[in-house]
């Protein structure tokens, strides 16, 4: 199972990753994570992504394919693994295909659209937090940690993105919105389009996946 998830930011997706690479040991590869590892590391990239990231604006997609990239083929040809955040343009999507095949490894087997209003992805990354420390997303209504403000799964201190402000949240939605169509038509044309409500809350939301991929003979049932 290889999974592209789509989505504007706050539909979903980052959450819905993280369940499946909790319960079904997928790998989730997300291009913001590892964005931000490059610029908590403090590289030269690092600080041109920072830069951008809090104007709200893409990272070059060169740098983006790189990271991505290095992490698929480290996987190997047949290990799962679902994709948050990337590919993010037509030829992005191209790119990855090719290199996956060129290599031998198995090809994206779906492409899963999570859609939302711009008035719930606001709210929702409005509320969100994250642990700075492993990844883990919560949200103050959605996705309550059991001690406020402490990551669940390490015990450090929660934190606000820069880039979840609303001005740099609205950023984020035209520019997604700008390239959206063309890449939901790449994989459409490809079958391997799906689509999954951005709108429902996480449980619910979680079973709408489990449906579909159970649909799909991607999972066991």
């Amino acid at each position: 199972m290889r999974l592209v998830f789509l989505g504007p930011p706050g539909a979903g997706k980052g959450t819905m990753a993280l369940l499946l690479q909790e319960r079904y040991k997928v790998k989730h590869l997300s291009s913001g994570d590892l964005l931000r590892e490059a610029v908590r590391d403090g590289t030269p990239a690092g600080r041109q992504i920072e830069k951008r990231m809090g104007q709200g604006l893409l990272v070059p997609d060169d740098l983006v394919e790189r990271l991505v990239l290095e992490h698929i083929e480290a996987l190997g040809g047949e290990r799962s693994f679902v994709l948050d955040g990337f590919p993010r343009t037509v030829e992005q999507a191209r790119v990855l295909d090719e290199i996956l095949s060129e290599k031998g490894h198995a090809p994206i087997s779906r492409a899963i659209d999570f859609q939302a209003s711009s008035e719930t992805v606001i709210a929702r990354l409005d509320g969100r937090r994250v642990c700075g420390a492993c990844g883990a997303n919560y949200h103050i209504v959605r996705l309550v940690p059991r001690r406020e403000g402490v990551c669940d799964r390490c015990g450090e201190e929660l934190q606000t993105r820069p880039d979840d402000s609303r001005e740099t949240v609205l950023k984020r939605l035209a520019v997604y919105q700008s390239q959206s169509d063309p890449l939901l038509e790449f994989y459409r044309r490809q079958g391997k389009l799906r689509v999954i409500s951005g709108e429902l809350d996480v449980e619910p939301q979680y079973d709408a996946l489990m449906v579909l991929l159970r649909q799909e003979e991607l999972v066991s049932r």
